[in-house]
Order: structure tokens, then sequence, then C-alpha cells
């Protein structure tokens, strides 16, 4: 069975590596256009969620990194971004839903993380983890075909199947065709009279230079999210609270955003010299009802896979969706999972 997935992102390399791996012939379409892989904080977590079911794929989903090769840093997070009542009311819905929680107070804190400034306690979830962005796609992709710098133009079809994709070069023929191309998707999918809303979410990263090593969680603290990769560089949202930040244009010129993400992260690690090196702004693809969105659409086999975060949700993405380009059935468990995400709810006349 041959593969096009067009999308080179974290989405696009995992399910490449997952129907490689079951031996597909995969071809992968990146255009080279900056997507939100590179921008992307790299935090895999359920810790943050909307709902049950959502809680329960991104649970799902930590587990299914194991089944990639890839290396992640299992660091775990130091999480105070809810604060009195607020932290108390998380604790004990992520207890109740059986995820692992550690009430730490500031003795311990300062144990675990002493170049940081302690709060009087925080939540640590030693589950979570950093898969770096850049570097787990590129392992990812190793060893598949990827045809970089060629935008695809639209999606071939003969009657009512895929045939392919088509470039400014021509067609290049496929038996199965998946659309993962971040905020590029929709226009893609609209040619073959498939709708996928999308929010407009801009989302700006921040990097510091390198400094020494200084923290080993990630922190989500009411000022900030932060974590240090492996070559001592610092990373930063610009925009405090980031998970829930719903702004739908930037409004500040991103090297004032960093200034002030610096000065942020200095109140944080008050003994580290911080300065920024570089900015990143990007546009997430947040779907209109901020659930992922994958599985079968429009013409047979034309799939499609949008979603933020796609850090988390890569790995369980390419699990669930991989057997569906395959034709494998999916378990019971595994259909219940995916339900809720099917891009038949954005279609007319379909919920």
């Amino acid at each position: 069975m041959r593969i096009i997935i067009v999308g080179g992102g974290i989405i696009g390399a995992a399910l490449a590596r997952k129907l490689a791996d079951a031996g597909a012939d995969v071809l992968v379409f990146d255009s080279g256009a900056a997507g939100a892989t590179g921008a992307s904080f790299g935090w895999v977590n359920a810790s943050f969620y909307l709902d049950d079911h959502h809680f329960a794929l991104r649970m799902v989903g930590i587990d299914a990194w194991r089944g990639l090769d890839v290396p992640l840093n299992p660091c775990g997070c130091l999480c105070w971004e809810g604060e009195g009542d607020d932290l108390d009311r998380q604790r004990d819905a992520l207890t109740l839903r059986g995820y692992g929680v550690e009430e730490v107070d500031k003795a311990r804190f300062a144990a675990l993380e002493p170049h940081v400034a302690a709060p009087d306690r925080a939540l640590r979830f030693k589950a979570e983890a950093v898969a770096d962005p850049m570097s787990t796609t590129a392992r990812l992709l190793n060893g598949v075909r990827v045809v970089r710098g060629v935008p695809v133009t639209g999606i071939a079809t003969h009657g009512h199947r895929v045939t392919g994709a088509e470039t400014a070069q021509g067609a290049v023929a496929a038996d199965r065709v998946i659309v993962a191309a971040g905020c590029a998707s929709p226009d893609l999918l609209a040619s073959v009279g498939v709708d996928l809303p999308l929010l407009d979410r801009p989302g700006v990263m921040m990097r510091t230079a390198a400094v020494a090593p200084c923290l080993s969680h990630v922190l989500a603290t009411p000022a900030t999210e932060l974590r240090q990769d492996a070559g001592g560089h610092l990373w930063a949202p610009t925009s405090a609270q980031h998970q829930g930040d719903d702004a739908t244009a930037p409004d500040t010129r991103p090297d004032l955003l960093a200034d002030r993400a610096v000065a942020r992260v200095q109140a944080l690690l008050p003994d580290v010299p911080i300065r920024w090196d570089q900015v990143t702004l990007a546009w997430r693809p947040v779907p209109q009802d901020q659930r992922p969105v994958f599985g079968p659409c429009g013409p047979a086999g034309l799939f499609t896979a949008v979603m933020h975060s796609g850090i988390t949700l890569a790995a369980i993405t390419a699990e669930l969706l991989g057997a569906q380009v395959l034709d494998q059935p999916l378990s019971n468990a595994q259909t219940h999972l995916a339900a809720p995400y099917d891009p038949a709810r954005f279609q007319s006349g379909m919920s």
C-alpha cells in the first residue's frame, strides 16, 4: 500500500513511522513552510485537558510514546499554575482520575529544584515528559522518504476515491492520502468538500541563550511555563498561562514579548543570567471546538489528523489513525477513544 502524508511536523512524522514500520510504502511531503512543531514547547502531559474523553486520550497518549523508538526526557512536571483552592481542585480532580499526583511543600520543592524561587506548595506529575520537537520529528522520519520544499496543491481523485496528491510538478499516485499539514490542512480538505474549521491561535515561543543546568522539571507556574533542553537553553511561551491563551492575533512585537518573558523567567531563576536568543511566532492548529480531529473524511482513502497539542497526542494518533489507514480493526477501547474526534462532526448534516 502506498501512502502519501501531507505534512512533515510531529503528527505526520509519527504517522509515517508507524505506517512504515507496518510495511507501508510511505512518502511524506513537507512544504518547508514554518509550522507549529518548530515552535512547540514539547511537553507531553495529561494534566491539562478539556473533558473526561480528552483526559483519557492524553493519558493513553503518554503511554503510546513507548511504542515509538524515540527518546523522551522523563523529567516530570512541577505545577502551581493554579494557587490556593484552584490548586486543591486540580489535585483532587487528577487524583480522582487516577493520575499520579504528589503534593510538595516549599522545602521539598527547594530540594527538587534548588535554583527556582520556590512556591509554598506545588503539584508534581512524575509521568510527564518532554519530546524535543525538532529532534523527535527528525528521529521519527529517519528512513522514511521525504520530499521537502514541494507543497501539495490538491487531492487527486477519481470518482469517489483518492488517487494521490497534486503538486505543481504533477500528480503523485497513492492508495491513501493523509492530510496532517496543521493550519494548511483546511484549504486542502476544502478542495474535496471536507470542512475543517480552525480557530486563529498564534503562539510565540522564546528560547534563551544556553546556561548551566539549572532546571530538572517542566515548570507550570502562574507566570509562565518553562523547561531546559539538553543544550542548556530555556524555553518558555511568551504568553502567561499558555494552555488557556485564546488570543486571535499577535498584538505586540515578538521581541518585546520575549523581553517580558525573560523578566518572568528571571524572577523564577533569580541567580541565573537570562537573555533570549530566539523567538518564534507560529500559528497553532486548533480545531473550532478545541478537540483533536483525526479519521477518514471525504473521498474513500482520504484521512486527516489536525490538533493541538500535537506533541502529547502524536503517538496515540499514529496508533489509532494508522490502524484505520491500513484497514485494521480497532478494539472496543480504541474505538471509544477515537469516536469523539471524527472529522464527520464538522460536516454539514452530520454530528
